[in-house]
């Protein structure tokens, strides 16, 4: 199997790769992943083509290949990822702090591909650009087959946040930052713009990568955080995020299961603020309390993905403070790529590990 490459306007730079990349795409509900051979790919100007150290599996790539997620197919999915560059474009890139990126660059990359131009983008809002491309979410196509992180090389393309990684954190730290941890710093730095988190009380709904970095990062703000969750091995490991117990109602409470919604909105004290930035897929709907929110002076708000700021600032935490929590044990589990619908189905199972890693040609 394989796609028709449609070569957009622009000057491009055709990279031979031997042995060719690999791309694990998938076609549909219930058929597994087809492996593709990518012999070469096409450089816009300011692409940088990346070599798949690890890639991990997020919730998002469980529910489409389950099917509670709309997807174009063929897909290959995949969003949270580490790798080196290994090629670039004849312009060159840059990395989000301004640096120039060079071949040998161990480097994350955001989910989402942004115009810069549009008017979101100028607002601050380029993860919802009005011409988005997101890895793991496009079809392959016009942008090659290397779009999404299940492969052995990701086509990293221009208006894409890149951040430089340090050689000392391990893969498994690293790959999540794309999506989990970016995300968890997107959602405590938007808490944090209504209040001072020193001092404060946090409630986080949902023991997830989001909602224990979430924790983890609060608690280094100077919040008291407080996780729930149902599943006691989840609130164990909580607690070894910084999660406490609260007697006192929080100030700020961060939904990141997207089945607690009511609950949020319920719990947060007078004057807080609630974050959701768990509700990415289809669940049943929540009445809303207008009135009590009204009264309580409660502010409601919503957080999907993340800006290149929050993604290197993330990467910061992880090589600074966070080193003091447990995220290298997120990756419970490293499969070869290929084995990636067996990891699919392993990722979906009860008491799975928060994230299964998957390795090109291991």
């Amino acid at each position: 199997m394989g796609t028709l490459l449609i070569r957009p306007p622009g000057r491009r730079r055709d990279v031979a790769l031997r042995p060719a990349a690999t791309a694990m795409v998938w076609t549909g509900l219930g058929h597994p992943h087809e492996m593709i051979a990518v012999p070469g790919v096409a450089l816009a100007e300011h692409d940088v083509l990346v070599a798949v150290e690890m890639s991990t599996i997020c919730g998002s790539d469980v529910h489409t290949v389950q099917g509670r997620r709309s997807a174009p197919v063929p897909l290959v999915l995949g969003h949270e990822s580490v790798g080196r560059i290994i090629a670039l474009g004849d312009a060159g890139a840059s990395a989000v702090d301004g640096g120039v990126l060079r071949i040998g660059d161990r480097v994350v990359w955001s989910v989402t591909v942004s115009c810069g131009a549009c008017d979101r983008c100028v607002r601050g809002m380029t993860q919802k650009c009005r011409t988005l491309g997101k890895y793991g979410h496009d079809r392959v196509g016009v942008h090659g087959d290397l779009t999404g992180a299940f492969g052995s090389h990701v086509q990293v393309r221009a208006g894409t946040a890149i951040v430089r990684v340090p050689e000392s954190l391990p893969a498994s730290v690293l790959a999540p930052a794309s999506c989990a941890t970016a995300t968890a710093w997107a959602a405590v730095a938007r808490a944090a713009r209504d209040r001072d988190l020193e001092g404060a009380s946090v409630r986080i709904h949902g023991a997830g990568l989001v909602g224990l970095s979430a924790a983890a990062i609060a608690v280094e703000r100077g919040a008291r955080v407080e996780v729930v969750d149902p599943d006691p091995v989840r609130l164990a490991l909580a607690a070894r995020f910084g999660a406490v117990r609260l007697e006192e109602e929080p100030d700020v409470v961060i939904e990141a299961s997207g089945h607690a919604v009511a609950e949020a909105l319920a719990g947060v004290g007078i004057g807080g603020t609630v974050v959701l930035v768990g509700s990415v897929f289809a669940a049943d709907s929540v009445a809303l309390d207008a009135e009590g929110i009204v009264r309580r002076l409660v502010t409601v708000t919503g957080v999907h993905n993340y800006t290149g700021a929050d993604l290197a600032e993330a990467v910061g935490y992880l090589a600074g403070r966070g080193r003091a929590y447990p995220f290298a044990e997120a990756v419970g589990d490293v499969r070869p790529l290929a084995e990636i619908d067996e990891a699919i189905t392993a990722a979906s199972a009860p008491g799975a590990p928060l994230r299964i890693g998957l390795v090109p040609g291991r």
